[in-house]
């Protein structure tokens, strides 16, 4: 439970998890990956969207940190199941559908977020 509570965000459908947010505006962006990587590892069948959300200039440090070795030797890597949603995007969608929020599912962010696959070269 320490590790569950240290989670900057949690969304809940009654008493189970949806999805789960850690927001890095300054703080180091690995740390957070540990705690989503270890709620997953304590939950073995809970199948949730993760999500970083950051700066929009802490992207590539994002995508760099959801690629470390210790993260893609996760089932299933963590690059499959968590993404990036950046600050502007995200205050930009919230002020566009402010009266509906309550009203979200978590599907919702598939869209206003980007996937955390390295860029090819």
């Amino acid at each position: 439970m320490k590790t569950v509570e240290l989670i900057d965000v949690l969304w809940l459908k009654v008493n189970a998890i949806v999805a789960a947010f850690e927001i890095e505006s300054s703080t180091n962006i690995y740390s957070g990956l540990l705690r989503m990587s270890d709620l997953l590892s304590m939950q073995h069948n809970l199948n949730i969207p993760l999500y970083i959300v950051a700066p929009d200039d802490r992207r590539n440090k994002v995508i760099a940190e959801v690629n470390r070795p210790t993260f893609t030797r996760l089932q299933p890597a963590m690059v499959d199941i968590c993404r990036f949603i950046p600050f502007s995007t995200l205050k930009n969608r919230i002020a566009e559908i402010a009266d509906l929020a309550k009203y979200l599912k978590p599907e919702f962010l598939d869209d206003l977020s980007d996937s955390c696959e390295p860029e090819e070269p």
